[in-house]
């Protein structure tokens, strides 16, 4: 199931930024023994392909951390992670790693499963983070977006190594997703809460 491990953590890293797995995917590919692509993804560890998925990157790095400029910048991306997760997971999970030794074993059949499979993981997680930056510039004034969005940064980093390198760990990795989708989902609730309750007093007073 290391197979299945690697693709999950490649395309949740990629809900949180697009272009963290496939550059780091390319790189390692590229550059070390860590991943050997399959055929259809080897444009990946292309100079060209890495060069412009870089520049990507350090556009998608700025925009993500200036406030409302985060928020358009989430709506461009709600098309362009969910592709870059369906890719990852596709090229991850077909891969030959360090702890993956015969990856096509798993998807022998129905190639468009992983795809599919890295969609939807993609857009969950680009979901949590869409709708957690709202609450983090209300409850900071702002000053919270590029601390939650160099946090974020780290962690699609962190979570693409690890797919790659040590997939078992990818678990402690969606732990920590599912704890921050039931901190947005509470705080949202608390602020709903609280502006009911302010409508309420104005109504009463007013």
């Amino acid at each position: 199931m290391f197979e299945v491990l690697t693709g999950t953590g490649l395309a949740a890293s990629a809900g949180l930024n697009a272009y963290i797995p496939l550059l780091t995917m390319g790189l390692l590919a590229r550059y070390t023994s860590a991943i050997d692509l399959p055929s259809g993804s080897a444009w990946l560890t292309n100079g060209w392909t890495l060069t412009i998925l870089s520049i990507l990157l350090a556009i998608e790095m700025v925009a993500d951390k200036v406030p409302v400029v985060d928020h358009v910048n989430d709506v461009v991306q709600t098309f362009v992670r969910p592709t870059a997760g369906g890719l990852a997971f596709g090229a991850g999970s077909a891969s030959e790693t360090v702890t993956v030794t015969d990856p096509g074993s798993f998807f022998t059949s129905n190639q468009w499963a992983p795809i599919a499979a890295g969609v939807v993981i993609a857009l969950v997680v680009h979901g949590l983070k869409a709708a957690s930056r709202p609450v983090v510039n209300v409850t900071t004034a702002g000053f919270g977006a590029p601390v939650a969005s160099t946090a974020e940064d780290i962690g699609s980093v962190v979570m693409s190594v690890l797919a790659i390198v040590l997939p078992v760990l990818v678990l402690g990795g969606l732990g920590v997703l599912v704890w921050a989708a039931v901190w947005v989902v509470r705080r949202r609730n608390r602020r709903r809460r609280e502006r009911a309750a302010s409508v309420g007093t104005r109504h009463l007073f007013g």
